[in-house]
């Protein structure tokens, strides 16, 4: 196995549904912009009250993608 270099993002979804869909988002929208995306950590979990009612869970999540140099 040749040695590898991955750089760690931290991204916060939000859902109105869940927290597995304000995770699923961030992990879906980061795919759309970086490549070999390798793990996804959820760190931390929340939630946006407004008058004391759930208006949206949110999701930190760190992802994982290898770092590719130019020589590659």
């Amino acid at each position: 196995m040749s040695e590898s270099v991955y750089k760690v993002i931290e991204l916060v979804g939000t859902s109105t549904e869940s927290w597995e869909k304000a995770a699923s988002n961030a992990v879906e929208m980061a795919a759309r912009h970086l490549q070999d995306l390798r793990i996804a950590e959820i760190s931390e979990l929340d939630m946006q009250l407004v008058d004391g009612k759930v208006m949206a869970y949110r999701a930190k999540v760190k992802l994982s993608f290898k770092y590719h140099s130019e020589k590659e």
